[in-house]
């Protein structure tokens, strides 16, 4: 139980939690980006169509011929418009990480950096170094 205990304390875990919780809301807010703002306006440039809506019938509906005949069958269709919008999303949250990834590695470089030239710059000289640089400098004149 205290191993348990001590992997849930850790930072990581929780910071996955985190992102995982933002991951799935973020999911969300893009696929409606993707269906209700984007992929309406491209439909009517091109003519009006509903990705949604797109699909190749394979067979369509069967409707109950009598009383207690069989419940009819629902229709069988591939939905290649429900696709294109699952491609579309997939790409504008790729896009999306790729950015938040670049914008990450550049503050993390700026800050290496930063602490590179910290450690580069060399210390100021102690009391004794300066008295014998004036000592020296004394003995050449």
């Amino acid at each position: 139980m205290n191993e348990f205990k001590k992997f849930i304390s850790k930072g990581n875990v929780v910071e996955l939690a985190v992102g995982l919780i933002m991951a799935t809301y973020f999911g969300a807010i893009i696929k409606s980006l993707v269906k209700d703002i984007i992929l309406p306006p491209v439909g009517k440039l091109i003519g009006g169509v509903n990705f949604s809506q797109l699909k190749y019938v394979i067979q369509s509906e069967i409707a109950e011929t009598s009383i207690g005949a069989a419940d009819g069958m629902a229709e069988v269709a591939i939905n290649y418009g429900l696709f294109i919008n699952s491609i579309i999303t997939f790409l504008i949250v790729a896009f999306a990480i790729f950015m938040v990834v670049k914008t990450y590695n550049k503050m993390k470089e700026k800050l290496e950096k930063k602490e590179e030239e910290a450690t580069v710059t060399d210390p100021a000289p102690s009391k004794e170094e300066i008295l014998l640089t004036e000592i020296r400098d004394l003995l050449k004149k």
